[in-house]
């Protein structure tokens, strides 16, 4: 036996010798290996999928099928969700209490809906504002956020337990610190509360010439993508969270937007990219594409008397 087989590193006989030596035949050997080779496949794309959906527990198998794809799998999200369906990794989502984050009645400007006239291209060219609770242990806090339209990324937030004009000037502050845009390129989009129509926010935005939008009443998709964001916050940290405090919410909160949901949660709105990939693919492929362009709402649509309005606001 051993002469047979000196001279060949360990694992390096041939098919045919292995067969001959364990008195296997060639055609048997290849039938076991085509019906294990599936399994095995098989196996490997289950591990996945599970590791997949214990980082990212709200990922759906839509978004999973494309994690896999980025890794290597040859997969379909049918065959992704019917594997998820059989390891019972799609869950139900309740509602939970929505305490008021809006106060629209009060004496403030409510400026018109310029938002609605856009087609946003490029980074800087419209911002999405908004505001959401945070349920802790014994109390709420509340958070305000400054998220690009284009790219989806989240740009400036803060979080307190108040919901004062500061909060939410906090968050400007640091948008534009972090994004610094170009005096006459940028329209900040808001629904019409009290907190983004007082003096004091309106005089930054003023300052930075930046343009401010409301949404319009009763018409909650105005706002779609910030509101879009809000949900995906709740679902996929908020509502699986045990805050003890405003500090430990700040904290892990803070780790959410600017890591994982920034950095690696894929959208679908975003060809299934990160915020900051999509905004480095972008520079990339198109050169000048996150290039602030000065605004103008000329020649938008038919001439309403709304056009008019949004003119002078412009001007």
């Amino acid at each position: 036996m051993q002469t047979m087989t000196a001279g060949l590193p360990q694992g390096e006989l041939p098919i045919a010798r292995m067969c001959s030596l364990t008195g296997l035949s060639r055609a048997g050997y290849y039938r076991q290996w085509r019906a294990s080779a599936p399994r095995e496949e098989e196996v490997g794309v289950r591990d996945a999928i599970q590791r997949i959906a214990l980082e990212h527990r709200y990922y759906g198998y839509r978004r999973i099928g494309a994690q896999l794809k980025r890794e290597g799998f040859a997969v379909n999200h049918k065959r992704v969700l019917r594997l998820m369906r059989q390891d019972n990794l799609l869950c139900l989502r309740k509602r939970c209490f929505v305490p008021a984050t809006t106060d629209s009645k009060h004496g403030w400007r409510v400026v018109p809906n310029l938002a609605r006239f856009m087609e946003v291209s490029a980074i800087d060219q419209l911002w999405v504002a908004d505001i959401t609770y945070v349920r802790m242990r014994e109390e709420f806090a509340y958070l305000a956020i400054i998220m690009d339209a284009f790219s989806r990324r989240v740009i400036g937030w803060a979080l307190e337990t108040h919901m004062l004009a500061s909060l939410v000037i906090d968050a400007l502050n640091m948008a534009i610190s972090a994004r610094r845009p170009l005096p006459g390129t940028l329209v900040h989009h808001s629904d019409r509360g009290t907190q983004y129509a007082c003096g004091d926010y309106t005089a930054i935005l003023n300052t930075h010439a930046i343009l401010p939008s409301m949404s319009r009443v009763a018409y909650p998709y105005d706002n779609a993508k910030a509101e879009s964001f809000m949900k995906t916050l709740k679902q996929e940290e908020v509502n699986a969270a045990s805050y003890r405090n405003v500090h430990h919410a700040r904290r892990q909160i803070k780790s959410f937007l600017e890591e994982t949901y920034n950095h690696q949660r894929l959208h679908s709105a975003l060809d299934y990219q990160s915020p900051v990939e999509f905004e480095a693919q972008m520079q990339n492929r198109i050169p000048g594409i996150v290039q602030r362009t000065k605004l103008d709402f000329r020649g938008m649509g038919k001439s309403t008397a709304m056009d008019d309005e949004v003119l002078l606001a412009v001007q």
